[in-house]
């Protein structure tokens, strides 16, 4: 398996956390959520530092190759300021009170939208 974390510093954009908000809860995560080999896209934000981002982590690095989903570069108007690719070691699963990690985040949750 293959990690990927990418960001981007949002100063240069006229998109913000915010505003990546809708692009989230309007096509993203469906779109992304019907990648092949994909095995979980976390969409992250820093409000501190205006950055926006993601880590996805893949079955394999032929599962990570193009075509994607319309990706936040587009909306942002550049390429990632940070993208590294990672090996995977060792997976575990914790316990936890939730069912499914789908449809998770401040992004679709109604009561801030």
């Amino acid at each position: 398996m293959k990690a990927m974390i990418a960001w981007w510093d949002l100063a240069q954009s006229d998109q913000t956390i915010e505003s990546l908000h809708g692009f989230l809860s309007d096509e993203a995560v469906a779109a992304w959520s019907d990648q092949p080999g994909l095995v979980l896209k976390l969409w992250i934000a820093d409000d501190e530092n205006n950055r926006w981002g993601a880590v996805l982590v893949w079955e394999s690095t032929d599962a990570a190759a193009p075509p994607h989903p319309r990706s936040a570069a587009e909306l942002i108007g550049y390429a990632p300021t940070h993208r590294t690719w990672f090996d995977i070691e060792a997976t575990a699963v914790g316990w936890r009170d939730l069912s499914s990690l789908a449809g998770l985040g401040r992004a679709l949750e109604v009561s801030e939208r």
